[in-house]
């Protein structure tokens, strides 16, 4: 009779989440203070599912972190409350506007509220003496994103230099820092955007809505469609149209395009995105359009 032996080979979304969560024991045991950074987006809501299996049936053992533009979507603001309720994790929100009220940042009126991030993200990193701060990057998703490893040390002015990366071979992981310095940590580095999605679908993740087709008013500017809004106003000749769109990433509603699409579910999302041929930064974040570098010069300063 034949025998039939189980098939121990683990698939590729198993070993990227076991990667993952190996990470994040590792920092938590190496870390003094560890933060999740936290947009509310695809990658940071995988990124916190990963922690919850981590330390399950324990509670996340550090805190998330948001840095609120004031121009956030509520659909995402609504899905980041959902998780803090489910998990009971402590959220520290690092508001621009108070940042702005307070000096730390200045809002000349030119520069974006997602620039401002950088100032107010690095004010509550040294305020709350974090020692490290999980970020939701992949390398699929812009080419500055590529230049880093899991670990990117930042050093005592929450800086970055791509020049100094330390060697990660067989994945053992250099945490040493100095009084000051801080380690970003990217558990995702080896997803791509459509693992992101396989990962959603397979676990039923709660995402916020906006991920999925439906109708909105939007205003076409710099070949981006934008979310008409208190915030976001039709400029010369343009007007407001009502199209069926979705998201493929979330950020500052003044900058962050949506895309003409009719999936609504997460099967239509994955056949839509595995036959793209442009990042979804690429398609539709006004923030990385400045420049060739424009990415790679805010992580200099500080960007997440």
């Amino acid at each position: 009779m034949t025998q039939t032996h189980a098939d121990y080979q683990l698939s590729q979304l198993d070993q990227l989440e076991a990667e993952s969560i190996h990470i994040f024991r590792e920092v938590a045991a190496e870390f003094e203070k560890p933060v999740l950074m936290f947009s509310g987006g695809k990658d940071s809501i995988v990124m916190l599912r990963l922690a919850e299996k981590a330390f399950h049936p324990a509670k996340i053992p550090f805190p998330m972190l948001q840095v609120d533009t004031g121009f956030d979507f509520p659909e995402v603001l609504a899905c980041r409350d959902s998780w803090v309720d489910r998990l009971g994790v402590r959220m520290v929100v690092a508001s621009v506007d108070d940042a702005i009220a307070e000096g730390v940042v200045v809002d000349d009126g030119k520069t974006s509220r997602n620039r401002l991030q950088i100032g107010t993200l690095l004010n509550a990193i040294e305020k709350e003496g974090f020692t490290a701060a999980f970020g939701g990057g992949r390398r699929d998703e812009e080419k500055a994103r590529a230049k880093e490893r899991v670990y990117s040390h930042r050093d005592e002015f929450g800086q970055w230099d791509p020049k100094m990366q330390r060697p990660e071979l067989w994945s053992l992981y250099n945490g040493r820092i100095h009084s000051g310095e801080h380690m970003r940590i990217f558990p995702l580095s080896n997803w791509t955007e459509l693992d992101i999605w396989h990962y959603i679908h397979q676990e039923q993740i709660e995402i916020p809505s906006i991920y999925f087709s439906h109708q909105r008013k939007v205003i076409e500017r710099d070949g981006m469609l934008l979310s008409a809004s208190d915030a976001v106003q039709p400029k010369g000749d343009e007007k407001i149209e009502t199209k069926t769109v979705r998201f493929r990433t979330v950020g500052d509603m003044t900058l962050t395009g949506c895309v003409e699409s009719p999936a609504a579910t997460t099967a239509e999302i994955i056949d839509e995105i595995a036959i793209a041929r442009v990042t979804e930064r690429g398609a539709t974040r006004g923030d990385d359009r400045f420049s060739e570098a424009a990415m790679e010069d805010r992580k200099k300063e500080g960007y997440f």
